[in-house]
């Protein structure tokens, strides 16, 4: 990661700028006067600009305003602008007419307005980034390889940066749009610009879409992985891009922002739109015919089929079909298929979030510490897959269980004594069937640059290749249910990660708290029922040095009452749920929880859970007092500490981990503090591929209480009542 922010706020102060919003009416009020040029008067000076700058011209912010894009860059504000020459927008037009699109590689090209138009809105809308009120990006700013500026552009896509293999200072947007070597990083008075010397044109195609086009070029590098989702019949599921119901709504005002958050004191802005989105992780050409020994051209489906079915890998599923209904759920092929699809777009900088883990500081260029591991639900049979990335995995890796260093078993006291959670260089035993020897050490996620596979952005999906077989087998199960599970409940709603929600900071000034919103009038996130009275909001306290699990939470208030669909579990067994909980305010409230498998029919677990009960005080609005669940700093003697656990785990409570901080690049675990606790919720037997849901309702008569909600815990017995080797702190 690099040093961005700072550099970033440097090129702030330089530039001495103020935000201007894409708003209908540009303010140029008071205005600072200016030596540096903004960025329309630099682009009119240049005469190889000129179509670029007529286009700006005629193209306005919306079909609801009157300014114009040309004028937008000549206000206050904070744009990256990638502008094409002349050239790249003729050879833009030349592939059109070569496409057939147009009659000539002209403007006089174009038969229908409604074509020409799109044409326009591409050039001009795909290459501007607004930056709000954070600093513009220059070169230094830019992402890692192949992912995403945190910003979307003013088309709502994510850009992707790729850099030359043999020729580091090859910079290109989306790998088409090559960015000039002379003219780049041109600082001016609202932003930067970078010549570019192709259009930036993301492809409108789907994913769905790309199936059916990857199926049939094998230069793809996915043509397998095609024809198994389309014999899925998963194409129309993946073309899903945007809930256009939503969309009308928004547009004509009939969902409203929440009002200010009782203690933050921001409203709740909605999101503007609900997209849907997909991840695929997708093992490559070049796997399947070093495994099927057949060349691209011949593999076929029934191929594939016959070797999942002889591999043997799924037999310990109960259900599973060897028939020919690849669309069932059950049928081995489905399975397969669908665990490599996640529902929501992860770009690569998302696919572990770092932010706030001990020994990690998001704003310097400093690499991963400890272990970061997020836990996703799968499309189809519902089963989760683990992303992870640690200091020594040097990469991204899909269900790895390395044997950490937590201080307990053979680097507890009695032995090697080493406590500091990173990864030993060993890994567990095989537990059950798996792909390869060396399961346990997982699966790398590839750049496209490093498989050869196609790099082309898909407009409501990520595609990752993979080199090696990705399958839930039962070993990975096993694993995976032998260790404790911590899932941000942003993990658990992917509408957050598809619109841009969850941790999103590029748009957000330090020390400021976002405060956005989910309505409670419509089915926003579809695995939560809000119902009325509830008032939803998301909290992102980007360096405002929040102590919560990736620095955000969510704060639902009123006489709220919603169910929420959890995660499955990954094999059957008894199993502790948990719940992270922070008594720092004084307006949090009690809520009755519920448990079950019907969203419509579940029994209460247990007495109200309270909110305002920390470790050592209960904090009410105007009152603290002391509170008997037990809880003691950490000492050197290991018995100690783990009597004082079991005396807090009797009551119901647990400290919180020792593997965040409070801020990004702090060293105080969150562990250290006594108003942040973990409750366990209920203690029961679970099963795998089945969906489970939980309701919180308020039991206090109060409109401006807050629920708190940050992370889960699922534990399975032998984590939490081992007695050779307990439970780590971490």
């Amino acid at each position: 990661m690099k040093n961005h922010h700072i550099k970033r706020l440097f090129s702030a102060i330089f530039m001495l700028v103020l935000l201007a919003a894409c708003t209908e009416n540009i303010d140029t009020s008071a205005r600072y006067v200016f030596q540096t040029k903004t960025i329309t008067e630099y682009l009119e000076e240049k005469d190889y600009y000129s179509e670029y700058v007529r286009l700006l011209g005629e193209m306005k912010l919306s079909n609801y305003s009157e300014t114009t894009l040309k004028q937008l860059l000549s206000a206050r504000g904070h744009y990256t602008v990638f502008a094409p020459t002349n050239d790249a927008i003729q050879l833009y037009l030349d592939s059109l007419f070569r496409k057939g699109i147009i009659s000539e590689a002209s403007w006089e090209g174009f038969k229908e307005q409604s074509t020409l138009d799109s044409i326009r809105r591409v050039i001009v809308f795909n290459s501007i980034l607004d930056s709000g009120d954070q600093p513009a990006y220059d070169i230094s700013d830019f992402p890692e390889n192949e992912h995403e500026f945190s910003l979307a552009n003013m088309n709502n896509r994510k850009l992707r940066i790729f850099y030359g293999q043999l020729d580091l200072d090859s910079i290109s947007i989306d790998g088409v749009a090559t960015i000039s070597k002379k003219n780049r990083g041109i600082v001016l008075s609202n932003g930067y610009v970078h010549q570019v010397e192709g259009v930036v044109a993301p492809s409108d195609a789907r994913l769905g879409d790309f199936m059916r086009m990857w199926a049939k070029q094998t230069t793809s590098g996915y043509t397998v992985m095609s024809k198994l989702l389309l014999a899925c019949g998963m194409e129309d599921t993946l073309n899903a891009y945007r809930d256009e119901q939503w969309e009308f709504l928004y547009q004509t005002s009939q969902v409203k922002d929440l009002p200010n958050h009782t203690s933050v004191g921001q409203k709740g802005t909605i999101p503007r739109h609900r997209y849907y989105g997909f991840t695929l992780f997708a093992e490559t050409d070049r796997f399947w015919e070093e495994t099927l020994g057949k060349s691209v051209e011949e593999i076929t489906v029934d191929d594939v089929c016959n070797y999942l079915r002889e591999s043997g890998l799924f037999d310990y599923i109960p259900g599973t079909l060897y028939d020919e209904d690849y669309e069932n759920q059950m049928n081995v092929l489905n399975q397969f298929v669908t665990y490599h699809l996640l529902p929501q777009r992860i770009g690569r900088e998302k696919l572990v979030i770092h932010y706030n883990e001990l020994g990690y500081n998001y704003t310097s260029s400093k690499g991963p510490s400890i272990p970061i591991m997020d836990y996703y639900q799968t499309m189809g049979l519902p089963r989760l897959i683990k992303t992870y990335e640690s200091a020594e995995s040097h990469g991204i890796y899909l269900n790895r269980f390395p044997r950490l260093r937590n201080g307990r078993g053979q680097y507890g006291p009695a032995k090697l004594n080493i406590n500091d959670y990173h990864e030993s260089g060993e890994f567990p035993r095989l537990k059950g069937s798996c792909t390869t020897p060396n399961e346990t050490e997982g699966i790398r996620v590839l750049t496209s640059s490093e498989a050869g596979t196609d790099p082309t952005s898909v407009a409501n999906a990520v595609v990752y290749p993979l080199e090696q077989l990705l399958v839930c087998t039962e070993n990975v199960s096993n694993q995976m249910g032998s260790e404790r599970i911590r899932i941000d409940a942003g993990c658990m709603l992917p509408e957050l990660m598809n619109n841009d929600i969850r941790a999103q900071r590029a748009y957000y000034p330090y020390g400021a708290t976002n405060v956005r919103a989910i309505p409670t009038n419509y089915p926003y996130l579809d695995g939560v029922q809000i119902r009325e009275g509830t008032q939803f909001y998301y909290l992102q306290g980007y360096m405002v040095n929040y102590h919560n699990l990736q620095a955000d939470e969510y704060n639902i208030i009123g006489r709220y009452d919603f169910t929420m669909r959890l995660p499955p579990v990954p094999r059957a067994g008894q199993y502790e749920i948990r719940f992270g909980v922070a008594t720092g305010s004084r307006v949090r409230s009690m809520a009755q929880v519920y448990f079950g498998t019907s969203p419509d029919r579940m029994p209460a677990a247990g007495i109200p859970m309270d909110l305002r009960v920390g470790g050592k005080e209960k904090r009410m609005e105007d009152i603290t007092m002391p509170s008997d669940v037990g809880w003691e700093e950490d000492t050197d003697d290991d018995e100690y500490n783990d009597r004082v656990t079991k005396a807090m785990r009797a009551k119901g409570f647990m400290k919180a981990p020792n593997s965040w901080t409070n801020g990004t690049g702090g060293s105080t675990p969150v562990r250290t503090f006594h108003y942040m606790t973990r409750r366990i919720l209920l203690s029961t037997y679970l099963q795998p591929y089945q969906n489970y849901y939980i309701r919180f309702q308020s039991v206090l008569d109060a409109e401006a209480k807050e629920f708190y909600m940050d992370y889960f815990e699922f534990v399975p017995k032998e984590v939490y009542d081992n007695p050779e080797e307990p439970e780590d702190i971490w």
